[in-house]
């Protein structure tokens, strides 16, 4: 056994559902999860309902956070088919630009070129444009950032191909960063059988063949490591219309800890990839939050008792050898021996 302090975690790609979906989660039980996950700062996805897309959806998130949230949020931005004006006006006061270019949970996607061009031309150089971009529709987004000088950050990368795309890329000096997700890097096709509902989510899990590339480009063409948590109610992922998406801030950090302990990576990446990494493509700031992580023992991940509002995971009955044991956020225990200690309140909205 051996204890370990390293600096909180950033937390990239979170989707904490409020408004519109708080039978799901909220930024109560969504930022309580984080804080149990060892994450004081998450960046909050824009497809809520409404999506976040205008001035006035931002400022209506932004209130209702203040009141709830237990850790630092800073919020995205989503593009549609008619904003890259407005939300380009709006850059400053958020982390980046959502563009979803593929299929996904929630009202947001961009379709045709003349949109995503527009959205290309307008952003301001500099903060990064995120996208849920696959397969072909990856390289078309890498190839337009490319043209118009703007840096962009590709989400929950998943296949061989992709990875080896973004590699080639930002060998050639492709202005581009990019993100894995504990999912895919833990689970494959032959577990999504064994889950079934349970195991839909976008981008549906790959083949063993596509997990071992992504461990390989762990240490060089995958920037930072993402939870993607988009929980929904066991009711909704058992009927008959499964929502994409799997809840995950409670899970990143007793997995990427247990590739500690199996010496898949090292505790110095871990702390690059979660940490140092996310802060310098999204231009944030390193605080002096510490997690105090536990890494060795063997223990099982849960059925239930987890703090997200959805309380279950696809990695349940699973096997680690890390977690978490105390967060602190400002210099204050938030939580501790299963505790959450932080009121409501007690995170910031932050701006970038």
């Amino acid at each position: 056994m051996s204890i370990h302090r390293i600096p909180a975690l950033i937390d990239v790609h979170v989707h904490l559902r409020e408004p519109g979906s708080t039978h799901k989660e909220d930024y109560d039980t969504g930022t309580a999860a984080a804080l149990a996950g060892g994450v004081t700062t998450v960046l909050d996805m824009p497809n809520t309902d409404p999506p976040t897309t205008d001035g006035v959806t931002l400022m209506a998130k932004r209130s209702l956070a203040r009141r709830k949230i237990r850790c630092d949020v800073r919020l995205f931005l989503g593009g549609t088919s008619s904003n890259a004006q407005e939300v380009a006006r709006l850059a400053p006061q958020a982390v980046g630009l959502k563009l979803y270019l593929n299929q996904s949970y929630g009202p947001l996607r961009l379709q045709g070129l003349p949109s995503l061009l527009g959205h290309m031309r307008a952003w301001p150089r500099g903060k990064p444009i995120t996208v849920h971009a696959e397969g072909a529709t990856l390289a078309q987004a890498i190839a337009l950032a490319w043209a118009f000088d703007q840096r962009l950050h590709c989400c929950h990368v998943s296949r061989r191909v992709e990875v080896e795309l973004i590699a080639a890329a930002k060998a050639r000096g492709a202005p581009l960063t990019c993100e894995v997700t504990p999912h895919h890097l833990f689970l494959t096709r032959a577990d999504a059988a064994r889950l079934g509902s349970l195991a839909d989510m976008r981008p549906p899990l790959g083949t063993s063949k596509d997990q071992a590339a992504l461990w390989e480009h762990l240490e060089t063409a995958i920037d930072c490591v993402a939870s993607d948590h988009a929980p929904h109610t066991l009711a909704e992922k058992q009927g008959p219309n499964s929502p994409p998406g799997v809840p995950g801030l409670e899970t990143m950090l007793p997995l990427l800890l247990t590739g500690v302990a199996k010496g898949r990576l090292s505790l110095e990446r871990l702390v690059q990839l979660v940490v140092e990494n996310p802060a310098r493509i999204f231009g944030l700031s390193i605080l002096e939050d510490q997690v105090e992580v536990e890494i060795g023992p063997k223990w099982v991940l849960p059925e239930r008792g987890y703090f997200t509002r959805c309380d279950w995971s696809p990695f349940s009955g699973m096997q680690v050898r890390g977690r978490v044991l105390r967060t602190t956020l400002r210099g204050r225990m938030a939580y501790a021996d299963g505790q959450i200690l932080a009121p409501l309140g007690s995170g910031r909205v932050l701006f970038s």
